[in-house]
């Protein structure tokens, strides 16, 4: 019954640490702001995705005169009674490609208008480095040993 015992012990106490070691790495402020940084983006995405395809789609759809890039494709083998068409639709790549440049560019005229609402840090070029203590020291024995 002890070595039975023993055995259950030295394979729980493996599981137990891991479980642990999990629940420590769980509870890090660095996976919260993972989650919450993913939750955010995701409504923020949502959002990109509205500006894009209610705002700026229907005037650029006017402009180009309501081109789809979605229809153009390469038929490899047309479709028959039994098989369904082939085709390569580079077209839906290039609405991808597009919406994607859209998106991107939307989204860093975004951020360039919050980085305009933050408030100026200080730039390294103007924080000079701090002389240390003992260097001032020294310099000032330096300078009562000249005089």
């Amino acid at each position: 019954m002890k070595k039975v015992k023993e055995q259950i012990t030295k394979k729980v106490k493996p599981i137990k640490g891991f479980l642990n070691e999990f629940k420590t790495f769980a509870v890090k402020g660095n996976v919260i702001d993972l989650a919450i940084g993913v939750i955010i983006g995701t409504a923020f995405g949502k959002i990109v995705s509205s500006l894009v395809s209610d705002i700026i789609m229907p005037p650029l759809g006017y402009i180009t005169g309501g081109m789809d890039f979605s229809k153009f494709k390469i038929v490899l083998k047309k479709m028959t009674e039994e098989t369904p068409e082939v085709a390569i639709t580079y077209g839906q790549f290039l609405n991808n490609v597009l919406n994607f440049l859209i998106v991107a560019f939307c989204i860093f005229l975004i951020i360039k208008q919050i980085n305009r609402f933050k408030s100026p840090e200080e730039s390294p070029k103007d924080k000079a480095p701090k002389t240390p203590e003992d260097i001032l020291l020294l310099r000032e024995i330096r300078d009562l040993l000249k005089k």
